[in-house]
């Protein structure tokens, strides 16, 4: 199914809710920054847009420009809205570049889901995942099912990451790859993590969409990236992509978004965290590669891999959010050890 066609059918579904929509709320423009796909830009940020009456500013960033150019301007702040790459981790390291608010609808959420700090918006759950290019895969004779396969001598060099201290997936792949590969502060863990730095063999990309892109254009065999690009490219006709679950486990967080402290079109952006935790930009989500915070609703687009066909497992989202720093530096001495 191509991008234009699915865009296409999600119109023809929500058409009704359109017609007939109260224009009391709206108008004028909300600039948001945002490290998020195109999947989320167009069928939830652009339709909040035009179903409001607002002109949306966007500047696409990876979550580590977004953080760095809100501490720029926070004196004289340009953006209202941060869009996804926010978590408790983040929020912990930058809670004055944030603005408080609980959006309608919180309380109604999945417990574990819900706004506990008061200042960011739970929205979809994100899930790591690896993206292989098949055509490579084969060529090399691999049958790629994990994170231990990573860590064939083949695929030195081959191997696709973003930097886990700058962007968000990768970050939530560092915290799932600890867990699963023997535990937070285990040595095992840390032993992976030091041959999967020798393994990247020199290369870190600046980007979370860097990661997705170069696998896809063949410069890669494998990435280690997010569920909702990955997915996305197959979706819209990739015949040489393969999205992997770690066989060793694989983690869903939850994304989320926040006010600016200081946004300038603060009530838009109050509307648009109502928004996206509404029934309707839920069950909008649910038809796109992405997985809704509202766990009731029904997940409907087809190349969505069912979670009782996933090995899940829960991250410790208060204990990581609290290592994030110390981790995050154990990364950079590792990298710069070795590279």
């Amino acid at each position: 199914m191509k991008k234009i066609a699915k865009l296409f059918i999600i119109s023809l579904l929500f058409v009704s809710m359109l017609v007939g929509c109260s224009q009391s709320k709206g108008g004028g423009k909300l600039v948001v920054y945002s490290p998020n796909s195109d999947g989320e830009i167009e069928g939830i940020l652009m339709y909040f847009g035009d179903k409001y009456n607002i002109e949306i500013e966007l500047q696409s960033m990876g979550t580590g420009e977004v953080i760095s150019k809100l501490v720029a301007e926070k004196e004289n702040p340009q953006a209202d809205v941060m869009f996804g790459g926010m978590n408790l981790g983040v929020y912990n390291s930058n809670k004055d570049l944030f603005q408080e608010y609980v959006a309608k609808g919180d309380d109604k959420l999945p417990e574990g889901y819900r706004n506990k700090t008061g200042f960011f918006t739970n929205y979809l759950l994100s899930g790591s995942n690896l993206l292989v290019n098949t055509t490579l895969e084969a060529e090399l004779g691999l049958d790629i099912k994990g994170y231990a396969d990573l860590l064939d001598p083949k695929l030195k060099g081959k191997l696709a990451s973003a930097d886990p201290t700058k962007s968000s997936s990768a970050w939530a792949q560092l915290s799932n790859i600890l867990l699963v590969m023997g535990g937070y502060d285990s040595k095992k863990a840390w032993d992976y993590v030091e041959d999967l730095i020798v393994q990247l063999d020199g290369k870190l990309l600046g980007s979370s969409s860097s990661v997705y892109k170069g696998v896809a254009a063949g410069e890669y065999v494998a990435g280690l990236t997010y569920e909702d690009p990955s997915v996305s490219l197959i979706a819209d006709g990739a015949t040489n992509l393969r999205v992997v679950y770690p066989e060793e486990g694989a983690v869903w967080l939850p994304a989320a978004s926040a006010i600016v402290a200081g946004a300038a079109n603060v009530d838009n952006a109050k509307l648009f965290m109502d928004f996206l935790i509404s029934d309707e930009c839920q069950t909008i989500i649910a038809g796109l590669t992405n997985r809704p915070v509202n766990t009731t609703i029904e997940q409907t687009n087809e190349f969505m891999k069912p979670f009782s066909e996933i090995n899940l497992v829960f991250e410790d989202i208060e204990y990581v959010a609290s290592k994030k720093t110390e981790y995050q530096g154990f990364w950079t001495e590792i990298w710069a050890e070795k590279n």
